[in-house]
This record gives C-alpha cells, structure tokens and sequence, in this order.
C-alpha cells in the first residue's frame, strides 16, 4: 500500500508538471499570434505585447525546472519516468526559446512600422509561414500531452515542408531588394523575421523527437524523418 501511495503522489506530480508545460506552450502560442499579428497590421502597440509577455514565459521556464528538480532530487526516478523528466525539462527551454523568436519577430515588425517601407513586401507569405509554425508547435504539444510516437514522426516531416517554405521566400525577397533597392532595409527585417519563424518550426521538430525518446528511448536528433520513420518501424 505505501508504495501505491507514493506511486500515485509521483503521478500526480508529473501530472502537474505536465499540465504547467502545456500552460507555457498556450503563452508562447499567443506571442506569435500577436507577434504576426503586430507584422500584417503594422501594429507597434500589439508588438510591444509581446515583449511584455516575455518576462512572465522566463518565470515559468524557471518555475518548471524548479519542480523538476524537487521531483528528481525527492523521488530519484528511473528509466522512462527519467527519460520523462529530461524531455520535460528540454521541453521547456525550447518554449522559452520560442517565445524569444516571437519577440524577435515583434521587434522588428515595430521596425519596419517606424521605417515606412511599402506596405507591398510580402507580409502575407510570412502569415502563412507562421500559422504553419504555430500549428506545428500547436501538434508537437498535443503529441507531447498524448506521448504520441505516430504523431512525433509526421512532425518531423511537416517540418521539412516549413524549410522549404522559408527557401522559397528567401528568393522572392532577393527579388524585390533587386528590383527596388528601397526595400533592402525593411526586406532584412523580413528576413531575420521569416528565420525566427523557421526556427519556431525547429523546436516544435526538437519537441517531436524528445516524444520519441521518452517512448522509445532511442535519441533521434541529427536524423532526417525518414532515417527516423524507417528505424522505429
């Protein structure tokens, strides 16, 4: 009976913990809303949002591996209730970082709304972008919460479509600097913003392969989606 009853206090602590990382991945989502939002709206006021949104993301992050220590410290777990803590923990950062692209992403959309450049640059294509990156974080949670494998491995791949993504925009913006030299400034600005998006889809990708390590217990960072698909069939 005691160590059902440790067990079950030990459940409800991960429960816990769990449950405070998916209020961070909400948080996160949110600031690249408004950080998009902030870009297509020209909006210095939603921008700024953002930025106040970032200290209480870095408290959490803090808060949460407070909790993990107190958990490994008090209950020295084992095998994949391990494997869950280290994720867990992993998983956090990469949130936080998240939430610093959506930052990025709001800095400079204020700097592109200072600048007055032409409202013609390809804001739409980044919006696009973007809700492929927040939905894939949004999945990348989801799977987290569920510990789905199946999940984990087409996040992988959605993945690579966001790269291709941020490949192709790279060229159109090449393009307008070319044949308009009063866009270069703004059309940085775009570029440092369409990189903070992909690195979004980054540690959304990151995420999935931690799912994979807490079930399978096999470390697939560094392997593309179908060395990873063909080594867990």
């Amino acid at each position: 009976m005691p160590d059902k009853h440790l067990s079950s206090q030990f459940d409800s602590e991960l429960n816990g913990v769990s449950s405070r990382v998916m209020e961070l991945g909400g948080l996160v989502e949110s600031q690249i809303r408004q950080a998009i939002y902030s870009l297509s709206q020209f909006s210095v006021e939603v921008a700024d949002q953002v930025a106040e949104a970032e200290s209480r993301v870095n408290a959490m992050e803090i808060e949460i591996d407070r909790e993990l220590s107190s958990i490994i410290a008090r209950r020295q777990p084992t095998a994949r209730d391990l494997r869950l803590l280290i994720a867990i923990s992993k998983t956090t950062a990469n949130l936080e970082r998240v939430g610093d692209e959506a930052n990025k992403i709001a800095r400079m959309a204020k700097s592109i709304a200072h600048s007055g450049a032409p409202r013609s640059l390809p804001t739409l294509d980044l919006r696009v972008s973007a809700d492929m990156a927040s939905g894939l974080l949004r999945k990348a949670l989801d799977a987290f919460a569920r510990l789905d494998v199946a999940a984990a491995v087409n996040i992988l791949k959605e993945d690579d479509l966001l790269d291709k993504e941020f490949d192709g925009f790279v060229r159109k913006l090449i393009t307008y600097m070319m044949e308009d030299p009063r866009t270069i400034s703004a059309s940085l600005d775009l570029l440092f913003i369409a990189k903070a998006i992909e690195r979004i889809g980054d540690h959304s990708k990151n995420i999935a392969e931690f799912i994979i390590y807490i079930v399978r217990g096999e470390d697939v960072r560094h392997a593309t989606a179908a060395q990873v698909e063909s080594a867990l069939q």
